[in-house]
């Protein structure tokens, strides 16, 4: 097998839609005959899946794997929920996650090389499931955290938390990451609210406060009280209890000796624009195409 350079791995790629690592395969066996690699990939069927990289993933699945101390959540994304709820899916998802936390990753890169099974990678076992099931695939990312005392909560298969938490129950625990998917805070507290967030929400809020040509004196006035609005509104301790909106998180946190140090919430297609099928379009192109 010849040596191929990364500029011909990375124009594989794109051509194909395939994982850096079984394009360099591909340019190896054949070469670095870029059109060979490509007819070689049609024949072992693996084209079929790079077609299907073309396709919008933005559906799928949160899973979470924990381990003494640790616990990963995983995004898997596919184009359909109907996919998202199969078995074959959720398996491939469920053993990615638990060898990513196995191997203390989360850089998706990294994921997709390693071992999955009968000497393939996971990108390989990817790959076949895509072939046999028909839809776009993708493992998206990945978090972990660590702490001695992790709450783990799944809201349906879209939305997974990890709470870390000192004092308290686990019954505090679950309940803190059934309130993390329900809410979805920023921050645990003020003081962790990341200052470039909170700067630009602080001159939102001025901007609006100096529109209403109000005194200076009320203008300041209505800066504190709507940063403090939007405090209470995406810190944690600050929020309305999900199981009694007469208390806040903290006042429960509180009385239960219990402290939050940390949480990590991922919900399945956040940043991903869906595509909207407009048929009328695509029927309209179809015809030109066929008429030129």
């Amino acid at each position: 097998m010849s040596q191929v350079s990364a500029k011909l791995v990375k124009e594989l790629r794109d051509r194909t839609g395939l994982g850096m690592m079984e394009c360099k395969k591909a340019l190896e066996e054949a070469n670095g005959d870029i059109e060979l690699a490509i007819d070689n990939l049609r024949k072992s069927g693996q084209a079929k899946a790079a077609k299907k990289a073309g396709n919008i993933a933005a559906d799928g699945a949160i899973v979470i794997a924990q381990a003494a101390g640790k616990a990963l959540l995983l995004e898997v994304n596919c184009q359909t929920d109907f996919v998202a709820k199969d078995e074959s899916f959720t398996a491939f998802a469920n053993k990615i996650a638990e060898l990513a936390l196995a191997n203390n990753t989360t850089d998706v890169e990294a994921i997709s090389a390693l071992p999955y099974g009968d000497g393939t990678t996971v990108e390989e076992a990817r790959i076949a499931l895509v072939q046999k099931i028909g839809e776009n695939i993708q493992v998206r990312r990945a978090e972990i955290i660590e702490g001695a005392n992790l709450a783990a909560y799944r809201h349906g298969i879209r939305i997974g938390v990890v709470v870390s938490y000192e004092g308290g129950s686990e019954e505090i625990g679950k309940a803190v990451a059934m309130q993390v998917a329900a809410f979805n805070p920023l921050a645990v507290n003020e003081e962790s609210v990341p200052a470039d967030i909170l700067a630009r929400e602080k001159d939102i809020i001025e901007a609006k406060a100096k529109e209403s040509g109000k005194p200076e004196a009320v203008i300041e006035k209505m800066i504190t009280g709507g940063v403090q609005k939007y405090l209470n509104e995406v810190t944690l301790v600050n929020q309305p209890y999900v199981i009694d909106n007469e208390k806040k998180v903290g006042d429960v946190l509180k009385a239960e000796n219990a402290t939050v140090l940390s949480f990590k919430r991922l919900e399945v297609g956040e940043g991903i624009e869906k595509k909207q099928e407009d048929f009328a379009a695509e029927v309209a192109a179809a015809q030109a195409a066929a008429q030129s």
